[in-house]
């Protein structure tokens, strides 16, 4: 499946989008569709898309299950020897093209749009840092740099040739209850963008560029148009004006994963008191990593078109039991907590599915 598609959309329209890309999910039984949710835009003309050049699009799909990319794997972790910092000749399996990659260091901020705590513990209304986030998924994004799985990243270069570094701040959280939208609704891509131009536009959400803005909605919400169906996630940008200046906007859509466990879900059973936020991290990590080595889809993919989490997309490589519950398996440790995580492509040696480096 083409990691991206072409689509040119009018927030003012707040046309619907069909997607197809870079997503996980089972398609043995369909899934029924929801109603959209009609939502007023303000600052619509400030907000537009990046202009797609033949295979490039603003769309990059994280696919659903039984949908993974047909790879030869390497279930392991690194050589012994290191990885010198340009990679770009190996044959490991995956091309740079010559675009931006977030080399220096992945900064996220998480968007809660909902009117009440979408994860246990989770934020209420407002803002704040992200060590204020007492979720599962605070926490994991708060553990994610400097762990060895995040680590496979630093086997990708930028232009330079510098190695992209394993570091990844978790910066702050909008928790904005304002025209969230309630279960069985359909959020558009163009409303997505809208929320987050308001933020901006408030001085509620701080611009930076190497920020990644992840939103995310709660049960059976349809966020981006096809959840469940064309995708689990994604990770995309856009340009938007913030303070008269013309910026590039990069950001995941996180819808609530466990709505649509026979495709975007691994397991039925919670490491850590939250099954929700479990499950959704398992796909967040997928698009950080993914906007990390190719924000613009300028960056890191392979002669298919795939990203380096795509070519792993739904592979855990070994698991191992929890002393918790003989049910639960787990592949990552992070801060103490159990994770399972898919396994990245490590653009190293001849390349492969590896859970760290």
């Amino acid at each position: 499946m083409p990691r991206f598609r072409s689509a040119a959309l009018s927030v003012a329209a707040a046309v619907a989008v069909t997607v197809v890309a870079c997503s996980e999910s089972n398609s043995t039984a369909p899934l029924q569709p929801l109603q959209p949710l009609q939502l007023k835009v303000a600052d619509a003309s400030a907000v537009s898309s990046i202009t797609s050049e033949g295979r490039k699009s603003r769309f990059k799909f994280h696919e659903t299950r039984g949908t993974e990319a047909d790879d030869e794997t390497a279930d392991g972790a690194r050589s012994a020897a290191s990885p010198s910092t340009n990679r770009a000749t190996v044959n490991s399996g995956i091309t740079f093209h010559g675009g931006p990659v977030l080399q220096a260091t992945t900064n996220v901020v998480a968007v809660y749009w909902a009117s009440a705590p979408i994860y246990v513990k989770g934020p209420k209304t407002g803002t704040g840092l992200g060590t204020a986030d007492s979720s599962i998924v605070g926490f994991f994004l708060r553990n994610l740099g400097g762990s060895p799985w995040f680590n496979i990243n630093a086997t990708y270069t930028n232009a330079a040739g510098l190695k992209i570094n394993n570091l990844v701040k978790y910066t702050g959280y909008w928790a904005n209850a304002t025209s969230a939208p309630a279960s069985g609704a359909t959020v558009t891509d163009a409303a997505i963008l809208a929320m987050l131009q308001s933020g901006f536009t408030a001085g509620t959400l701080t611009y930076d560029s190497n920020t990644i803005y992840s939103v995310f909605t709660g049960p059976k919400v349809n966020l981006g148009g096809g959840a469940g169906t064309s995708y689990c996630a994604y990770h995309s940008a856009a340009t938007m004006t913030i303070a008269g200046v013309s910026r590039t906007v990069l950001y995941t859509a996180q819808p609530y994963a466990a709505s649509w466990s026979s495709a975007c879900t691994a397991t039925t059973v919670s490491a850590n008191g939250d099954l929700g936020a479990d499950v959704e991290v398992n796909l967040l990590a997928h698009e950080i990593a993914e906007t990390t080595t190719d924000p613009l889809g300028t960056g890191w993919y392979d002669a298919s078109g795939l990203e380096n989490a795509d070519k792993c997309s739904w592979k855990f490589g070994s698991t191992s039991s929890s002393s918790l519950s003989k049910n639960m398996r787990y592949n990552v440790v992070l801060g103490g907590k159990y994770f399972l995580l898919q396994t990245n492509w490590q653009n190293y040696s001849s390349g492969g599915c590896v859970i760290k480096f």
